[in-house]
């Protein structure tokens, strides 16, 4: 999971709240994780952050509570593991066709059904493309979402 900015996450928090009453309900908060490739039932939600709705401060402390849960569990041979098929898994998020490579038209997709994509980062999709990629295809293999998203979250 990579660290995201405040300003991001105020972002995908209004997205996300889909009536725009300032709260994210259990059901809303769902279909976010669920665009990102997490499937939780709603009792296993409510379970996790033991209300029925979170406002943007809650919201921030079950993300950063999320990420250190992350971080603890990737000590240790077993999280080792798990790092690696949950980067499979994002990885997939973003393959759209399923080829085994990510776009920079298939990174810019993921970013606008999240929520955070704008006519600025068109430009920037191809420059993070660029950045990462090692053998200048012009696109990225799992290695180099890997390398990326270990250099970005280290």
């Amino acid at each position: 999971m990579c660290p995201l900015t405040h300003s991001d996450l105020k972002r995908i928090f209004k997205k996300a709240d889909m009536n725009g009453d300032g709260f994210l309900s259990l059901e809303e908060m769902n279909l976010l994780l669920d665009k990102t490739g997490f499937n939780f039932s709603l009792e296993e939600l409510e379970s996790l952050v033991e209300k029925k709705s979170l406002d943007f401060n809650e919201f921030l402390v079950f993300y950063e509570s999320m990420l250190k849960q992350k971080n603890e569990e990737g000590e240790g041979y077993n999280g080792v593991e798990e790092v690696e098929r949950d980067l499979v898994k994002a990885f997939k998020v973003f393959d759209l066709d399923g080829d085994g490579f990510i776009t920079s038209q298939e990174l810019e997709c993921v970013l606008k059904r999240l929520g955070m994509w704008d006519e600025r980062c068109g430009k920037d999709c191809s420059t993070m493309i660029c950045s990462y990629d090692t053998n200048f295809d012009g696109k990225l293999d799992f290695q180099e979402f890997k390398d990326m998203m270990l250099l970005t979250t280290s």
